[in-house]
């Protein structure tokens, strides 16, 4: 029997831990609300809020991978990746 640290789950269950190697981060100020950045997330670490009347990104570094991803497909490049 193989003991895994991360069992098959939702990505809600599995936390990142330690791991990542880079981390998006967003500039609010650019970010246009488009939500391109939620859609393509496959570990829906990446949410829209509103902030004055209208939405923002961010990211919730729990279940976030660091995969780029999310940076990658931003229409105004509001989202770069840094080294963590």
């Amino acid at each position: 029997m193989i003991n895994m640290a991360v069992k098959p789950n939702s990505s809600l269950e599995n936390k990142t831990g330690s791991w990542r190697s880079y981390r998006p981060e967003i500039d609010i100020d650019k970010c246009i609300g488009c939500e391109l950045c939620s859609k393509i997330c496959p570990d829906s670490a990446a949410y829209m809020k509103k902030v004055k009347e209208q939405k923002k990104a961010f990211i919730n570094y729990d279940y976030c991978k660091g995969c780029g991803l999310c940076a990658k497909e931003c229409p105004v490049k509001a989202i770069k990746m840094t080294e963590e």
